[in-house]
């Protein structure tokens, strides 16, 4: 099996597995692959390709792994989707950005993948978490996987910055269970800082979670001289504050382990020598979430 970088310049053009000289993503392709010139069957297997991405018959994939304990409850498989519009500070994982960097994987195969799980899931009260990168760049492969997950009994967690809320469609959110939803920061000015977006986005998918009473988990991770302001974290907590459904918050302390990616990818790390919070500053943001009667870890 042949892997095949096709190198375009879209924000879209990942990784193709061949096997053999037969192509099948689950759309048309030519009856002779073999026989077009280099250019001409690159360029097929492109469109093919992006076709695929936008019906969700396959998703460009950085990783997977099983985790317990941090992607949402009990023991649960985790899909790393690759492709991220934001570009935070403290990203851990830069090599998520570029949805062209991932592995095309075809539907079936993951589903084949977490099936084989099933019993752990059980046992756990664990599933299927989806992350990056960012997943609502390849909406329609969530909201797939999320239905053939929920067919299998499989609790569902989508991990989201939130930015593209818009693509979640309402079938997409009939079939999750649980949302990771990151609140990189309260005030719009500092959101901009950290992310390189706007805060907005995020403010109203919470919102219509919060309308559909879908169980949220707020992320907020705590970078001192970036996040740490107290009217930051106040503006945070005033936002989380306003959705009913958030069964939790998490403190996230910043961390450097992310600090060597960025080095091998020649991109300039903006945080190099930011230490992680100290016990005091950690305890003084928690207690501001807690102050307001949110349940903090």
């Amino acid at each position: 099996m042949t892997a095949i970088n096709l190198g375009f310049p879209s924000v879209a053009c990942p990784v193709v597995e061949l096997s053999g000289e037969h192509v099948d993503l689950s759309a048309p392709v030519s009856d002779d692959v073999s026989a077009l010139n280099d250019a001409d069957r690159k360029a097929e297997l492109h469109t093919l390709e992006m076709k695929a991405i936008r019906e969700g018959t396959v998703a460009s994939v950085h990783s997977w792994e099983l985790v317990t304990a941090v992607d949402g409850p009990g023991t649960r498989m985790t899909l790393f989707l690759s492709g991220c519009l934001l570009r935070c500070q403290y990203c851990h994982n830069p090599d998520t950005w570029k949805m062209r960097d991932g592995l095309v994987t075809p539907i079936e195969e993951l589903v084949a993948r977490m099936t084989r799980y099933l019993g752990v899931f059980k046992a756990t009260n664990g599933g299927l978490t989806i992350s990056g990168g960012e997943p609502l760049m390849q909406p329609a492969f969530v909201k797939r996987m999320f239905k053939e997950a929920h067919a299998l009994g499989v609790h569902t967690t989508l991990d989201t910055s939130g930015y593209l809320g818009k693509s979640a469609s309402d079938e997409m959110l009939d079939n999750i269970d649980l949302v990771l939803l990151d609140v990189k920061s309260g005030l719009p000015e500092t959101y901009k800082k950290v992310t390189g977006r706007e805060l907005a986005p995020t403010i109203a998918f919470g919102d219509r979670l919060a309308e559909r009473n879908i169980p949220v988990w707020v992320r907020f991770v705590l970078v001192p001289g970036l996040t740490d302001a107290v009217d930051n974290v106040e503006a945070v907590v005033d936002i989380v504050k306003s959705w009913p459904n958030v069964q939790r918050v998490e403190v996230l302390p910043f961390h450097q382990m992310g600090e060597d990616k960025w080095d091998r990818l020649s991109i300039p790390y903006p945080l190099h020598g930011v230490h992680p919070p100290e016990n005091e500053l950690l305890n003084r943001v928690r207690g501001q979430f807690e102050a307001r009667g949110l349940t903090v870890f």
